[in-house]
Formats: C-alpha cells, structure tokens, sequence
C-alpha cells in the first residue's frame, strides 16, 4: 500500500507542476496572426478548465468576431481551479460534490444576455444556464487521450492550448496522428527532440510568431505551487516565467515568409567560417551573421528558427544526427559538431535556396 500511495503522491505532485496557466495578453498577442483560419472552424482547447483557461476566455469572448462555428474545452479531473469558479458558472445541477471533476464546455452562440450593449462572461454564464451552449460533466477523467477527448479532438478543425509541458512530445503525436491544425506552447528545447525535429524538418510543424524559443513567459500557477526562482506575486496572484517558451503551429501565416535579410559575406571571409571537425559545413555562430553568398551547407544555433523562411532556406537537420564520430585525446565523441576539439551546442544544418552570387574582381 505504501508504494501504491507513494506512486499515487508522486503523480499528483508532477501534475501540479504542470498547472500554469497561460496570460491573456500573450494568447491575444499570437491569435492575431491567425485570425482569418479561425472562421467557421471548431476549436478545441482540450488541456483546459472552461472556468479559469484564459484560451477559453479568449475565443468565447471573441466567438463572434473571429466567426467560429463552434469552440470546446475540456479539462483534467484534477484541474485545481475549475470548483473555486462556481460562484459564477454555477450551471451544473448535481448532488455530488464538484472537486476534482472534469468538465465539457460546447458553446456555438454567444449573444448580449442582458442588454448592456456587450459581451462578458457573465453572458457567457447566462448561455451555459438557460442551455443555450452546453456545460456537462465528462465520464472519464478529462485526459487529452482519452477515448470520449479524442472524440472531440475529431470534430475539431483546429486545436489552441498549453498541453502539460511534460506531455509535449506525446500530445503533438496525437495531434499529428489525427491530422489537425494547432496552435499550442511547448518549451523550444522540444526541437532537438527525435519526435519534434523531424516535423519541423518536413515543414509540418514550426514555431509560432511572438514567441520562438529565444524568451521567457509569464504563467499563472497555484498558490500551493513548488517555491523556485523566477516566481512572483501581483495583486494576490502568484506566476512563475518559464525560459525558453514558445508557439508551436502548423498553420501558416504571412509574417512565416518575411524575408530574413542578410549582410554578410563569405566571400573574403573564409577565415571566420571554420569547417566542423566530424562534418562537411561550415559554422556560423550568430544567426545575424548567415552569409548570403555561400551555396553549401552551415551550421546555425537552434534560435535560427526564429527567422526560418522555407522560401529562403532548407532545414538539412541537426548536429545530433548528423555528426560524424570523432575521436578527441584517444576517446570517441559524437552527438555533437566539434572545431578544432571543441565541442559545440546544438546546430541545425541549413542551405540557403537562393544564395547571391559574388562578382569575381578582375
């Protein structure tokens, strides 16, 4: 019994550290981008607590505006928030007790309930009470994959949350795997992945427009959350920022095609792009310092994804796969791309589709 409950804590206390909940300001910050796919499409925000999820408060606020078809959410049967909320969605009739149970939000109308001229969630309340949109109970515990959230998951066009981060790599296979539109946040280490990479590789999946990897994110998180650094508390609130967050979409938008406009020449500067010791390419150490004129293939840091164009370059793929054994001071090294002994961070592999040609002085 003491391993079992052991177990049991365990898995209570890593899904606690999961819980952060993503700020309003920065869903509305992304969803602008994306804007014209959302029209009459269903979304589906299943890692998400209809009370508190600010992806729900965003798209059931802005319901008729974007001009959706249908928007749903589900969450978790552990989801600490959702029983604190009922003051305002208290909608559900049941005699059992409301902690700790998962919930379904379907709603397809959002109107003016009261005659105040606009939209709040107290008109949202209202739907959800008369059963003009549909708040039940979910039979199972309210998992991303379980068999009545995958369901869902196949009525939807396109799907927007922040999945468990420790569940990334899991939840983008399933999405993969039923073939949907998304737009979720994940941590920009998930790129190195062997599930990850590949889609990013094949232009099946990339990374977001505000946020790519290069920053750090403010979330909500419980007020029984573990105490670490990068912690605060506004107005009774507690968040904790999280490095190297970012937007994870396969949806395309026109700021993806911008053009990454560089300066540098290799031409003449040979000397300050060295050849990696176990790979044919060349380094570039700086994403800003890409030469424009060289046709084969470099090495660039992970943040380049930031600026990536299919149309002006091709993903190779990653050190990690690419390098070539190496043999340092008698013992065999690999995973990694090496100049001169020394071993470097992770680098993609990318060939300019278009590279300028250098005129040739007489």
């Amino acid at each position: 019994m003491a391993g079992h409950t052991n177990a049991s804590m365990n898995a209570a206390n890593k899904a606690k550290n999961d819980e952060f909940y993503t700020l309003l300001t920065d869903i509305e910050k992304e969803m602008r981008y994306y804007r014209k796919h959302f029209k009459d499409k269903t979304v589906f925000c299943n890692c998400d607590d209809p009370f508190e999820s600010n992806f729900f408060k965003y798209f059931v606020l802005n319901f008729n505006r974007l001009g959706l078809k249908k928007l749903i959410a589900t969450c978790y049967a552990t989801s600490p928030i959702a029983h604190k909320q009922l003051s305002l969605f208290d909608v559900i009739e049941s005699d059992r007790p409301i902690e700790n149970k998962p919930y379904k939000a379907v709603v397809t109308k959002v109107y003016d309930t009261n005659g105040d001229g606009g939209v709040d969630m107290f008109d949202v309340a209202e739907l959800f009470r008369q059963h003009e949109n549909e708040l039940v109970e979910l039979e199972g515990n309210g998992d991303f994959r379980s068999t009545e959230c995958l369901a869902l998951l196949d009525e939807a066009d396109i799907v927007v949350t922040n999945p468990p981060f420790s569940l990334f790599r899991e939840y983008v296979a399933t999405l993969v795997e039923h073939e949907k539109k998304f737009i979720i946040i994940g941590n920009s280490n998930a790129i190195t992945c062997k599930e990850i990479f590949p889609l990013i590789m094949h232009n099946k999946l990339w990374l977001g427009v505000t946020r790519s990897g290069t920053g750090s994110m403010w979330f909500r998180v419980m007020d029984d959350f573990p105490e670490k650094s990068g912690q605060k508390v506004e107005n009774g609130v507690r968040y904790q920022t999280i490095g190297n967050s970012a937007w994870f979409t396969n949806l395309d938008v026109k700021k993806r095609h911008d053009e990454f406009i560089l300066v540098k020449k290799y031409k003449g500067h040979e000397d300050e792009y060295p050849t990696y010791d176990n790979y044919s390419a060349i380094e570039v150490s700086k994403v800003v310092n890409i030469p424009l004129d060289y046709e084969g293939a470099m090495g660039v840091p992970i943040t380049f994804l930031g600026k990536y164009n299919p149309d002006q370059f091709e993903i190779i793929g990653i050190s990690g796969e690419l390098a070539e054994p190496l043999y340092v001071d008698g013992k065999r090294k690999s995973g990694r791309f090496y100049i001169d002994g020394r071993r470097l961070y992770d680098r993609l592999v990318i060939k300019n589709k278009h590279p300028e040609k250098t005129k040739e002085s007489h």
